[in-house]
Protein backbone atom coordinates (compact mmCIF):
# COMPACT_ATOMS: atom_id res chain seq x y z
CA UNK A 1 0.00 0.00 0.00
CA UNK A 2 1.22 3.32 -0.78
CA UNK A 3 0.71 6.51 1.64
CA UNK A 4 1.84 10.15 2.06
CA UNK A 5 2.73 11.13 5.57
CA UNK A 6 4.65 13.37 6.94
CA UNK A 7 7.05 12.13 9.18
CA UNK A 8 9.99 14.29 10.64
CA UNK A 9 13.61 13.19 8.90
CA UNK A 10 15.19 12.81 11.78
CA UNK A 11 12.81 10.53 13.18
CA UNK A 12 12.92 8.45 10.48
CA UNK A 13 17.06 8.77 10.12
CA UNK A 14 16.93 7.61 14.09
CA UNK A 15 14.98 4.28 13.10
CA UNK A 16 16.87 3.70 10.83
CA UNK A 17 19.82 3.35 12.60
CA UNK A 18 18.70 1.41 15.44
CA UNK A 19 16.78 -1.12 13.36
CA UNK A 20 19.98 -1.48 10.83
CA UNK A 21 17.67 -1.04 7.71
CA UNK A 22 19.46 0.90 4.70
CA UNK A 23 15.86 1.96 3.40
CA UNK A 24 13.15 4.56 4.78
CA UNK A 25 10.54 1.45 3.45
CA UNK A 26 12.05 -1.00 5.55
CA UNK A 27 13.28 0.95 8.46
CA UNK A 28 9.85 1.98 8.77
CA UNK A 29 7.82 -1.34 8.71
CA UNK A 30 10.65 -2.72 10.83
CA UNK A 31 9.29 -0.18 13.18
CA UNK A 32 5.90 -1.02 12.78
CA UNK A 33 6.13 -4.55 13.19
CA UNK A 34 7.65 -4.06 16.54
CA UNK A 35 5.63 -2.02 17.62
CA UNK A 36 2.63 -3.99 18.41
CA UNK A 37 4.93 -6.86 19.67
CA UNK A 38 6.23 -4.70 21.82
CA UNK A 39 2.55 -3.83 23.57
CA UNK A 40 1.66 -7.62 23.50
CA UNK A 41 4.71 -8.40 25.61
CA UNK A 42 3.96 -6.23 27.98
CA UNK A 43 0.28 -7.23 28.38
CA UNK A 44 1.93 -10.58 28.81
CA UNK A 45 4.19 -9.40 31.96
CA UNK A 46 1.64 -7.47 33.37
CA UNK A 47 -0.57 -10.86 33.85
CA UNK A 48 2.35 -11.85 35.80
CA UNK A 49 1.41 -13.24 39.23
CA UNK A 50 -2.65 -12.83 38.18
CA UNK A 51 -2.79 -16.24 36.23
CA UNK A 52 -2.42 -19.71 38.10
CA UNK A 53 -1.10 -22.22 35.78
CA UNK A 54 -0.91 -25.78 37.46
CA UNK A 55 1.70 -27.28 34.62
CA UNK A 56 3.40 -29.98 36.31
CA UNK A 57 6.29 -29.54 34.26
CA UNK A 58 8.58 -31.60 36.68
CA UNK A 59 6.27 -34.79 35.56
CA UNK A 60 6.72 -33.59 32.32
CA UNK A 61 10.34 -33.43 32.23
CA UNK A 62 10.94 -36.39 34.07
CA UNK A 63 8.90 -38.85 32.08
CA UNK A 64 10.67 -38.03 28.73
CA UNK A 65 14.34 -39.13 29.32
Amino acid sequence: MRAILNIPDDLVAKVQKMSGQKSKTKAIITAMQEYPRQKKIKELISLKGKIKIDYGWKKVCFLSF
